[in-house]
């Protein structure tokens, strides 16, 4: 099968959704599929405002060709970026079905930066994933959540999985001060609601993995939590089996 896959969120960006499609890439290459990913660093980009992290294509309509060369038998939509959008418009200008995934609660995570009714965002979302065959989300209630706002009424759920050779129990250590152990993993913003983890008084150490926009004041703030930043791998794999509690807040 040939499969294109259309994102804005791509390496060396750190964050799930970016997870979630490489090990997408890794799997379906493994299984002998050919595997055409669009991503920004392939074109000129610029930073998106209040968070640089995320880079933009300036020049999304480059992409043409490259999917007319491929000729993909399926092509993947995931993410409402430059690249998403100016995707979106093509494919449906031609007629050629497409997917789409919602990672994200987009509305929600405009509106904590910028003045932008909920309602607004919606409507956005209802245009962009209103013309794909499918929506992949990767939850039940994130597929309510759109069913609710009118946006699609076609979701699949897509489940991540865990990989257990590397997820797995392994003998404990002390080594970031008293028990219990409180982990939150995830990108450092304000939409990610960690401040309401962090104001929680709670007895042991609370341990914050990832960075983000808003890592520098959260860390000033609450200087008594162990800040580790990114961890990968092994790394990250540990600290989990170190941990006694897991913290969503999200």
């Amino acid at each position: 099968m040939r499969f294109a896959l259309v994102t804005d969120a791509w390496h060396p960006q750190v964050n799930g959704v970016v997870r979630s499609l490489s090990t997408m890439v890794e799997i379906g290459r493994a299984k002998n599929h050919e595997v055409l990913v669009i991503q920004p660093q392939d074109y000129p980009t610029f930073p998106l405002p209040s968070y640089p992290e995320i880079r933009l294509a300036t020049t999304p309509w480059k992409m043409m060709n490259i999917l007319r060369e491929f000729s993909p038998d399926a092509v993947h939509i995931a993410t409402e970026g430059s690249l998403g959008i100016f995707a979106r418009i093509w494919l449906s200008h031609l007629r050629i079905p497409f997917t789409t995934s919602y990672h994200t609660r987009f509305p929600e995570y405009v509106q904590e930066r910028l003045p932008i009714p909920l309602s607004w965002g919606y409507s956005f979302l209802k245009w962009f994933h209103g013309a794909a065959e499918r929506v992949m989300v990767p939850t039940p209630t994130m597929g309510r959540l759109l069913n609710q706002h009118r946006v699609h009424q076609k979701t699949v759920i897509w489940n991540r999985g865990v990989n257990h050779e590397l997820f797995r129990p392994r003998p404990q250590e002390d080594s970031y001060g008293p028990r219990p152990y409180w982990l939150c993993t995830g990108r450092v913003a304000v939409e990610k609601n960690i401040e309401a983890f962090l104001r929680l008084d709670l007895p042991g150490t609370k341990i914050i993995v990832g960075d983000g926009p808003a890592r520098e004041s959260m860390q000033r703030k609450y200087s008594e939590a162990v800040w580790l930043g990114y961890k990968f791998g092994e790394e990250l794999a540990k600290l989990y089996a170190d941990s006694d509690v897991f913290v969503f807040p999200s």
